[in-house]
């Protein structure tokens, strides 16, 4: 693939001119634009949808208006606020590098694509996007969704993330992306493979770059990007233990551990679907009265395999302070919940678990 210095210009003008009528220039994060709130949006927006990710970002930055105020703010109350959005890594790494730019960096962002790299979670793409949208300074993305773009403009052999693919396109995107109007071009991008340019049913005859798309010309927009050849996800079931207190009104929940599936956030006590919860309720002093009931599993899918979690409800007949609160365990009062980090499905039975109390009464 040779293209000239004009083609690339070509290119460019053609998306800026699309951007400047039909691209988003009024997304919260547009708006008195600071490398903060840019990163915020940036990290929210990886792999999650912006209509998703607007009402997360104004509430985020309701309550997290500085880096300082993430920075001093605990890890309950970031991931609280990121319940429902997935990915809590991106929250915890969010986290971290708050406290890193505010006591190491005096508050103040670094300023080039391998200073914010050294950062937790802070790809080669979002530090692009900071140094450009924020810092108005030169600097190359490469999102998922410019990636389908350049893909499809250029019928790019391989999966996108291939390391020969993603090699490849980085390549591409570097000689595409201008040096004025750099910020402008890379919303335009993003814009365009997230409206235009979409997975499915791509509208090719309103996009500004349809004479010059190979897969277009060739009829072949379904075909690229190539698809990374599937893997069957394996199955792993678990029981998730409901332990009710006598009044029903609070339940106990365990925080799970930093590293791994959930990490740091409050979840049901765990077991192997098929052992009886009776040796978890000696080990930790509490007493059933004996109405255990199995719900029915519901599945949550990650990456790397399905989860099958069976709901145990189990209602106890001893105090709740048997358990003392403390950084593992919290008593969760349904009536008057604690701001806590928690899982999707895990919020998901809370809810179930707090009408059940509210008809009951």
């Amino acid at each position: 693939m040779s293209t000239s210095k004009s083609d690339h210009q070509s290119f460019s003008q053609q998306v800026l001119t699309w951007f400047k009528k039909h691209g988003r220039h009024h997304l919260p994060w547009q708006q008195n634009k600071t490398p903060y709130n840019v990163w915020v949006s940036e990290i929210m927006l990886q792999q999650t949808q912006v209509t998703t990710v607007i009402p997360y970002f104004e509430r985020f930055m309701s309550r997290f208006p500085t880096v300082q105020a993430l920075a001093e703010a605990d890890e309950d109350s970031v991931l609280h606020l990121w319940t429902g959005l997935g990915y809590y890594a991106r929250a915890r790494n969010l986290h971290k590098a708050a406290k890193i730019i505010h006591r190491q960096h005096k508050g103040i962002f670094p300023d080039t694509v391998e200073g914010l790299t050294a950062l937790p979670g802070i790809g080669r793409s979002t530090a692009g996007g900071i140094i450009a949208s924020a810092m108005n300074k030169h600097a190359v993305i490469l999102d998922g969704n410019v990636k389908r773009v350049l893909c499809r403009y250029h019928c790019v052999k391989g999966w996108p993330d291939q390391t020969s693919t993603n090699q490849q396109l980085w390549e591409i995107a570097e000689r595409y992306t201008p040096t004025e109007n750099c910020a402008d071009y890379n919303q335009a991008m993003m814009d365009l493979g997230a409206s235009l340019c979409s997975r499915s049913k791509p509208a090719c005859d309103l996009c500004p770059l349809q004479d010059g798309c190979e897969a277009h010309q060739g009829n072949l927009t379904e075909k690229f990007p190539e698809k990374k050849p599937k893997k069957k996800l394996p199955v792993k079931t678990a029981a998730m233990l409901i332990l009710q207190s006598p009044d029903g009104k609070k339940v106990l929940l365990e925080k799970r551990p930093s590293q791994g599936i959930w990490g740091g956030l409050w979840s049901f006590p765990e077991i192997p679907v098929d052992h009886s919860p009776g040796s978890f309720l000696m080990v930790n002093g509490l007493k059933t009265s004996g109405d255990i009931s199995k719900w029915q599993p519901m599945r949550h899918t990650f990456s790397h395999y399905h989860l099958d979690m069976t709901p145990v409800l189990i209602p106890l007949t001893r105090p709740q302070n048997t358990i003392m609160e403390n950084g593992r365990w919290h008593w969760y009062d349904l009536e008057n919940p604690s701001q806590l980090g928690l899982a999707a499905p895990v919020k998901k039975l809370l809810g179930t678990l707090k009408n059940n109390l509210e008809s009951s009464c």
